[in-house]
């Protein structure tokens, strides 16, 4: 049976945005929407390659936690007592946040969605491992799906490729996508290729590269390849800010 699409936010889609992105290193980055910094996935001070970046340029009014890995939270609750910037993450990452103190935490888990005041978020899922530093269960790994005035994009998190990805169409065209690119724990460059077309984007910013030894990237390939699939590949300096 075919699949009907449908988009069941109420915000229209368009594909001519510019959204400013600025990239801290590994997998976090922060979307600038109606006035908000959302930040995802906050491992900034353990990151040599961010060693640049302070926790005290980092603005985030909401931080967003695909799963519950150190190399995902490890700043999160350092960065939401400097900011007051309101967390969430699936209900294990949320009970751990109360547990943290973090005061203004939210629980979302995948299949679930919620309005914002800057967009509507939906949860999805993503086929990931996913546990807290000491072992304990983090919940299910999750990627987001954010739809607001300013545009709309997928951040699919330390994802496999899956052909759930496909399900994104029913709430939104992303005008670009996040997709960790470095192999080895995630997708490499050729699933987020095949993610990329899945989802009907052409634009995607790579994650989750060169921060350990054992996820090198070849820049000149990865662009290389993705431009052969007429992809934009955005890989930006840690800490600038660009339009995508």
């Amino acid at each position: 049976m075919a699949i009907v699409l449908h988009n069941i936010f109420t915000i229209n889609h368009l594909n001519n945005y510019v959204m400013k992105v600025t990239y801290y290193g590994h997998s976090c980055f922060s979307v600038f929407i109606a006035d908000k910094h959302i930040l995802f996935d906050p491992y900034i001070t353990p990151n040599t390659l961010a060693s640049h970046i302070s926790l005290d340029q980092v603005k985030a009014d909401y931080i967003f936690l695909s799963h519950a890995h150190f190399d995902h939270v490890y700043d999160a609750v350092s960065i939401a007592e400097k900011t007051g910037a309101q967390v969430i993450g699936n209900f294990e990452i949320y009970q751990w946040l109360i547990k943290k103190g973090v005061k203004n935490a939210f629980p979302i888990n995948p299949g679930g969605k919620f309005t914002f005041d800057f967009g509507t978020v939906k949860c999805v899922s993503a086929q990931h491992s996913s546990s807290f530093e000491d072992g304990t269960y983090g919940g299910i790994a999750c990627g987001f799906v954010v739809q607001a005035s300013e545009g709309t994009f997928y951040y699919s998190g330390d994802a496999a490729l899956a052909t759930d990805m496909e399900l994104v169409l029913l709430f939104a065209k992303p005008d670009f996508a996040v997709f960790p690119i470095g192999d080895i724990l995630t997708m490499g460059i050729e699933e987020a290729i095949a993610a990329a077309k899945m989802v009907q984007t052409g634009k995607v910013l790579g994650v989750h590269y060169n921060t350990f030894p054992w996820i090198p990237l070849d820049r000149a390939t990865a662009e290389e390849q993705f431009g052969s699939y007429n992809l934009l590949l955005y890989l930006p300096e840690i800490g600038t800010t660009i339009d995508i």
